[in-house]
């Protein structure tokens, strides 16, 4: 068994009337099955509506299935008992900060969660100097983050979870308020968290550049795992994502539509590099000579290298 497994889970949302019978039942997960295995980085995407943030709220115990069973480090998420440890070891940045962030000063609300699980003050600090630092909030450690934007509160929230070092990180959408430049360094952070601490990354996004460097990716959509596989392997089949109303990376895309211009270059490109490596080739053959690598990148990017 992984750091985190399902089986067979079920989750309906209930709308109740006054007198507290059943108005309507909405189900948002069907019968899923998925094992993560420990220290993986695993990026779910899916449609608004296709039940990945409500799968990473049984992950910490937030929600507490229907039907069928959740485990986190072998705990199912719901046993009362088990809700507080289950809480130690999986951490989650959800999208709107405020939800999260309770501190008047930002490295008090960073530290919040290290404090509560009984970390000795020294650490505490450290735990405190190295995550502020990671996602570039340490020159705002003493501000209130009430005066901070929607992109910076999301980085002290990703901090806090951070400090208390747990063994999973569920990130509901974490660079939704982010600029293009804010993401890449959150998910490049949260990516050397993964690979130097060995803790697992759960990402759910909309933004399909995250996806690529991630281990393995799963789709979902109307409650259902429907695809699941290495970015290249998920990112080969455009059509199919297209069909879950998805998009792919740009470059991806780029690429599949020289395919089907009848371009020779493999299925599932998923980088700018690996896209000019192929076409470059081929620019040689019809104009030897004249086709430098540096050209060819300003002419598919517009910008001079």
């Amino acid at each position: 068994m992984g750091i985190i497994k399902a089986s067979k889970l079920i989750f309906d949302y209930i709308r109740r009337d006054e007198d507290e019978n059943i108005e309507e039942v909405d189900r948002a997960i069907d019968n899923l099955s998925v094992d993560i295995e420990k220290g993986s980085f695993v990026a779910i995407l899916g449609h608004n509506g296709s039940g990945k943030s409500t799968f990473a709220k049984h992950i910490n115990g937030i929600l507490i299935p229907t039907q069928g069973t959740v485990w986190v480090s072998g705990m199912n998420t719901a046993d009362e008992e088990s809700v507080w440890e289950i809480r130690k070891r999986a951490g989650m940045v959800f999208q709107n900060p405020d939800n999260q962030i309770i501190g008047n000063v930002v490295e008090e609300d960073v530290g919040f969660g290290p404090e509560n699980i009984g970390v000795p003050t020294e650490e505490i600090w450290r735990r405190v100097d190295e995550s502020l630092e990671a996602v570039g909030m340490t020159a705002y450690r003493y501000k209130s983050p009430n005066k901070l934007s929607g992109g910076q509160k999301q980085r002290v929230a990703i901090a806090g979870v951070m400090a208390m070092r747990p063994e999973c990180i569920v990130l509901d959408e974490p660079t939704a308020m982010l600029d293009p430049n804010g993401r890449k360094e959150v998910i490049k952070t949260v990516r050397e968290l993964n690979q130097r601490e060995g803790i697992t990354v759960l990402l759910i996004t909309h933004y399909m550049e995250e996806v690529i460097m991630a281990d393995r990716v799963i789709v979902m959509d109307d409650g259902k795992l429907v695809m699941d596989g290495t970015p290249r392997e998920i990112f080969s089949d455009v059509e199919r994502l297209k069909s879950y109303r998805l998009d792919v990376p740009q470059v991806t895309e780029l690429a599949w539509e020289l395919r089907k211009a009848g371009v020779d270059i493999p299925v599932g490109i998923l980088s700018q590099e690996e896209l000019m490596e192929h076409l470059l080739p081929i620019f040689k053959d019809k104009f030897p000579g004249q086709i430098r690598l540096d050209a060819l990148s300003e002419a598919m990017t517009g910008e001079p290298q």
